[in-house]
């Protein structure tokens, strides 16, 4: 049983948001261009609240792509400059200001390319792809063709950052029901003969090419990796269309039947990772596929369809049960919401895009499935369950003690300053204890 309490301390930052938009109290509208006013005053807020965004949801999104400055995937002046730009009271404002970003970036990389500095324009080029990404990240309109653009432009910046840079990695179709996924195919160049392999995928915002670094990091310890865009994702979305599925599997065995076909792949020694969203999809793959031999979820999700509950809990314990006894009354309350403020009106669209559903109420009962009840214990692979001491998202203990397959638990800490949803703004401390894990456990 979780108490209101527990569900509050879990979700403040999004309860914060969407219950002041839906309950609408006197006196909570802050100044349009200034962060969520916090009651500890500068001194004393957490670090990874930068209150340089209207929202505490995007405050976590900017926290994201300044990370992953670490990896050389963006530059911090780069991000803090275009978020100085993004408006609150305009919905089309975060995505414009990053296309801009991008595009800015994307022509430094062609000059440097036509002048002949391929390391300087490869750089360029990754960081553009990034901003593409940013971009999407917060599309007010997922159907609109621009989204189409942009995501060929990421595509293109990217791959010829791999070309430039002469990383270790290519672009690959892996064949899927009668189409095709996209993916990266990262091989070492230190690995000998058969190698093993890590499959990487995120979850519901972010792309393959946001794990670029676990790639990296793989492949130079000697093992090949090979980052997809399963359905409901990144590219997959917003070029081809596919929506998420609940039955994970059915996109895992297929990625594990081109792994294998891949020279250099030591079939004994295939390892799964899933990210975010992706800590429930990957254990349920992993249920029913027995060619792995770990699997890292990063969280620990139990039942993912918790968080869309709890977040209608946290501010309006009402809403659970209209949904339950009166879904078009549910769906009208969710539209008058959304009607009121652009966060809450993405938040649902966005949702209902990926999953292939027309209604908020078909949205919940769709999500219902994305559970590993009765499934978690069918794993045999050794798995690693990522928890975090500000881990919002997961419910990493509960898996954990679901499993019956050999495990271990991994918790990050404010401590080490890793302690946030998939260790946001602490990468090295991530693949440093991440790959600990595996290097002993294969």
């Amino acid at each position: 049983m979780i108490s209101r309490k527990r569900i509050l301390d879990r979700v403040a930052p999004m309860a914060m948001v969407i219950g002041l938009l839906l309950t609408g109290p006197a006196g909570a509208q802050n100044d349009a261009n200034e962060g969520p006013r916090l009651e500890t005053g500068g001194a004393g807020r957490p670090w990874h609240q930068l209150g340089m965004m209207a929202d505490p949801i995007m405050d976590q999104v900017l926290l994201f792509y300044l990370s992953e400055a670490w990896a050389g995937l963006t530059d911090v002046g780069e991000v803090l400059e275009t978020s100085s730009r993004v408006r609150a009271e305009d919905p089309t404002s975060w995505s414009r200001e990053w296309l801009k970003t991008a595009e800015r970036v994307r022509s430094t990389a062609e000059q440097s390319e036509k002048a002949g500095h391929r390391r300087s324009a490869g750089q360029a080029y990754l960081r553009a792809s990034s901003y593409y990404r940013a971009a999407l990240h917060r599309h007010p309109e997922p159907t609109d063709p621009e989204v189409r653009r942009m995501t060929e432009k990421e595509v293109a910046a990217y791959t010829a950052a791999i070309r430039l840079l002469s990383l270790p990695a290519r672009q690959v179709r892996i064949p899927y029901e009668g189409t095709t996924l996209p993916a990266y195919f990262f091989r070492s160049p230190v690995a000998t003969k058969k190698a093993p392999l890590l499959i990487v995928h995120q979850g519901r915002d972010a792309w393959a090419e946001d794990c670029t670094h676990v790639a990296l990091e793989a492949n130079q310890r000697g093992w090949h990796c090979l980052l997809v865009d399963g359905p409901g994702m990144g590219k997959t979305i917003r070029l081809q269309g596919l929506v998420f599925r609940a039955d994970w599997e059915k996109v895992i065995a297929p990625v594990v039947d081109f792994a294998l076909k891949q020279p250099g792949v030591d079939p004994s020694r295939i390892a799964l990772m899933g990210i975010s969203m992706g800590g429930e999809l990957a254990p349920r793959a992993a249920a029913f596929e027995k060619r792995l031999k770990l699997l890292v979820t990063n969280p620990g999700v139990y039942d993912w369809s918790r968080n869309y509950t709890d977040f209608l809990a946290a501010f309006d314990p009402t809403l659970v049960s209209l949904l339950e006894r009166d879904p078009d009354a549910f769906n009208q309350r969710i539209a008058q919401a959304s009607a009121r403020n652009a966060l809450v009106a993405w938040g649902f669209k966005d949702s209902l895009w990926r999953h292939g559903v027309a209604t908020p109420a078909l949205l919940m009962a769709e999500v219902k499935k994305y559970t590993l009840k009765g499934l978690a214990e069918k794993i045999t692979a050794k798995t690693l369950v990522i928890d975090g001491e500000g881990e919002e998202y997961g419910q990493a203990r509960e898996l954990f003690d679901a499993l019956k397959c050999p495990k271990d638990y991994l918790l990050f800490t404010a401590e080490e300053a890793a302690q946030l949803h998939v260790q946001t703004g602490s990468l090295a401390v991530q693949t440093h204890r991440m790959f600990n894990w595996l290097e002993d456990n294969l």
